[in-house]
């Protein structure tokens, strides 16, 4: 292993817990309970994954699974979910006296003052603390969508930092990233959205959009839609799920798995739970909702299509959809 795949994968799980170690700490913040440092606790099986995968893989991801950003997920998730049901729970205190992050008068306001406490004839536990108070001025909501921010970036930077699998191309690996990329972008746009739909003291709705959002999130390790692309020149002799599976179209097939089942049909069904059980409506969650059925259905459409084209040429031609 050389020294820069090395310093990629130090680098990279030394970033998964340093977001989730922000997480963590605010989290002891709001509940104002130093008892959550035990928290920290999940992210043992993170360094344990490092030790191994440097101990046996020399420092390699695994092909269809990245056991780094599974852990990684798993310590900041918990973070996140306290932080949101805190916050849905307490609206009316966490709006009193804090700073928004939407203009640049007021990151201006919350960095200026860092400029005349940070100090280097300071000692580093000084520097903390001030840094700390600065911090805590910052919005709840806007500390909340900044670590889902945090998380999503940091899932396509560290899958792009990390050394590629045994048998993963760098074909495979762009087409995997560009993926992650359009999969974050959606996820950040259903949280936000669906949370700003959550009326006051409605923890179950909170549940139902944290639940389908931990869900969504088990995208980021398992990448088969992308990595079984050459599949499709392996042989083919053989019949029934070993061969739909392992055919030329199986990489539309993991897509449309993913679609139907982990994004956009759970998203879809929580945006009509919303609209019908809870009684919300406005045009962007009519929109999005839209958006969500019609993925469905051209998913649907192409999953005919796949198992029309699978059929022996033997058989009689079907009529085109």
């Amino acid at each position: 292993m050389n020294l820069f795949k090395f310093m990629c994968a130090i680098i990279t799980r030394f970033l998964f817990i340093l977001v989730s170690l922000v997480g963590v700490w605010r989290v002891t913040k709001v509940k104002n309970d130093h008892l959550y440092w035990l928290l920290t606790i999940v992210y043992l099986p993170l360094v344990a994954e490092m030790i191994i995968t440097f101990k046996r893989r020399k420092g390699q991801d695994y092909k269809w699974f990245s056991p780094s950003i599974l852990f990684f997920l798993i310590s900041i998730i918990p973070s996140i979910w306290i932080l949101e049901l805190h916050h849905q729970g307490n609206r009316d205190e966490d709006l009193q006296q804090c700073k928004k992050l939407d203009s640049w008068e007021n990151i201006k306001s919350i960095v200026s003052p860092l400029n005349g406490t940070l100090r280097m004839n300071k000692t580093l536990k000084v520097n903390l603390e001030d840094l700390e108070r600065v911090l805590t001025f910052v919005c709840p909501n806007a500390w909340i969508l900044g670590l889902h921010q945090a998380l999503l970036i940091l899932l396509i930077l560290g899958k792009w930092l990390l050394p590629l699998g045994g048998g993963v191309t760098r074909d495979e690996l762009s087409q995997l990233l560009l993926v992650f990329v359009g999969t974050a972008a959606d996820i950040l746009e259903f949280t936000s959205e669906s949370m700003s739909d959550v009326k006051e003291n409605n923890q179950q709705l909170v549940y139902i959009i944290l639940g389908v959002w931990t869900w969504s999130m088990l995208q980021f390790p398992f990448h088969l839609a992308v990595v079984t692309s050459r599949l499709q020149n392996s042989d083919e002799s053989g019949d029934g799920c070993c061969n739909f599976l392992m055919s030329r179209h199986s990489t539309d097939i993991w897509n449309i798995v993913e679609s139907l089942f982990i994004q956009d049909g759970p998203f879809l069904v929580v945006r009509l739970i919303v609209m019908i059980y809870f009684d919300v409506f406005h045009q962007m969650l009519v929109f999005f909702a839209i958006k969500n059925f019609l993925v469905v259905i051209l998913n649907l459409y192409r999953l005919i299509v796949i198992c029309i084209d699978l059929k022996p040429p033997s058989s009689s031609s079907s009529p085109s959809i």
